[in-house]
Formats: structure tokens, sequence, C-alpha cells
């Protein structure tokens, strides 16, 4: 089934009715994105109208947070992009270790495996004990997933590799629990973790932190949004303090871009300046 009637007008409307039900607000995400996966669920879920799609995702809670699920980007894993992991051993946790509270916030966090990678790092710089990791996402069914503490199996394989890159030195095996086809991360790093949804485009700043990375969450947003979110990560991060990004995100043309020193090597960490 073709969705050309899918303009515009149609997904404004669509949006803002969303927007004034639920009070999600996706008006500001790239409309191409949205686009693609709307039609994907109309097409799967065999709705036989637009119409009949908007009227399920308005009246069926359950419903909309399925929509909510597939319309938000939940691709992640432990250690991802291990260079990023060595920068931060290396150039950024020796310098927020001088705070007696650590903060760090990951915004857009998903279903919390960076959360965790940043929380064994901490534990191996022997600072888990005074950090406090906060993992938000306007997802709640990806944050159920964070707070249990539990993945599959057959990802440790990778999750460890990608561990060894990143400059860790222990066995990787000693931080979770082997159960069946799951493995279960020690409850002394969720221990450290507070979990609350979170929403980028409405909710405000609600701390000050040393460190915020917000990976691979920027990309699927309007150019508005990007500065929307940028401001508030900017309102939310002391002077001295770290902004980290995905590969294809950047601070270059944001109006907070000004206030920032990007770190060598490339990897998408920016520094608050005086």
């Amino acid at each position: 089934m073709q969705h050309a009637d899918m303009n515009d007008d149609w997904l404004n409307g669509f949006l803002n009715d969303v927007f004034e039900i639920h009070g999600y607000n996706f008006v500001n995400y790239a409309r191409l994105s949205l686009r693609r996966r709307i039609g994907r669920l109309v097409a799967l879920d065999r709705f036989g109208s637009l119409e009949a799609f908007r009227l399920k995702v308005l009246e069926d809670e359950t419903y909309f947070r399925h929509f909510v699920e597939e319309v938000t980007v939940n691709v992640t894993e432990m250690f991802r992009d291990p260079g990023f992991y060595q920068l931060l051993r290396k150039d950024v946790l020796p310098v927020i270790a001088q705070a007696p509270l650590i903060r760090i916030w990951h915004a857009g966090c998903s279903t919390g495996e960076e959360v965790y990678s940043m929380a064994i790092l901490l534990k191996e710089a022997g600072l888990l004990n005074r950090s406090l990791l906060y993992a938000t996402d306007i997802n709640p069914t990806v944050l159920e997933s964070l707070r249990s503490g539990i993945f599959p199996l057959r990802f440790m394989k990778q999750y460890s590799e990608n561990y060894i890159k990143s400059g860790g030195m222990q066995d990787f095996s000693q931080y979770y629990t082997a159960k069946y086809d799951f493995a279960k991360f020690g409850g002394d790093l969720l221990r450290r973790m507070v979990i609350s949804p979170h929403n980028l485009a409405t909710d405000r700043s609600f701390n000050e932190f040393q460190l915020i990375l917000c990976r691979n969450v920027l990309i699927y947003f309007d150019r508005h949004l990007q500065n929307k979110a940028l401001q508030l990560f900017d309102d939310s991060l002391e002077t001295g303090g770290f902004l980290a990004l995905g590969v294809k995100e950047s601070l270059r043309y944001s109006p907070i871009a000004p206030r920032y020193r990007q770190l060598p090597e490339r990897m998408r960490i920016w520094k608050k300046l005086n």
C-alpha cells in the first residue's frame, strides 16, 4: 500500500495530536526518518489507511508505546567505537576525577549499554563510588531493559572485544553473571545510576554535570531541535566539563560552538571553555 497521502499537512496534524494527547513531542524530528518509520509501521501492522493508524496511536495507550519504540531508534552496544572510550579513559576521566561528586548524563541512553560501559570505566578508575550516572530516554520501555541489567549473552563476545580495544585490562566476564541465554550485570554498577524518562524536545535541565553524552540521537532531529538540545546540554554542563556526541554529529554551526574546544583524535568530544 502506497502512502502518497502522508503529506506535510497530515504529518503535522498527526504529530500535533500526539503531543496534545500523549505529551510526546516529535514535531522537530527529521521528517524523512519519521515518514519511513511510520510507513513501515502502517505496512507491518496492516492498517487499511493512515486514518486507522492515526486513531490507533491516539486512542490505544499500549499501541502508542509500541509506536514510540518504533520511531525512536534504539541501536547501541557496549564500548561502541573503542577509540572513543580510550579517549574518555585518557583525557576525560582524569579531569572530572577532581570533582568531589562526579555527575554524568547519558541523554537518549536507549537500553543502556553505554551507561554500563561508563560504569565499568569509572569502576576501573576507582571513581564509581563517588559518581552518579543519570540515564534518560524518551522511551520508558528501553529504560526497563537498562534497569534490569540483563542483555543477550550472544552479544558478550563482541562487547568483550570492544572492551579490550577500549583499553580494558580485566576479564570482561567478571562484570556479569551468565544464566541461560542472558548476561546480568552486577548490582554495584546499577546502584550508581539514576534512571528516568526525559524528552529532549520538551523537558528542561535538571542538574549540573561534568560530562554529558548524547551519541547518535541528534541525527534524527531537525536543525531547530538539534540547537535546542545543544543549548539544553550547554545549560546543564559545568565550565570545564565535556560534551560527547556521535560520529556524524558536530557542534559546528551551532550557537554554542564558540564556547567549546574539540579534543584531538576527532572522537567527537568537546570541552566547555571558561
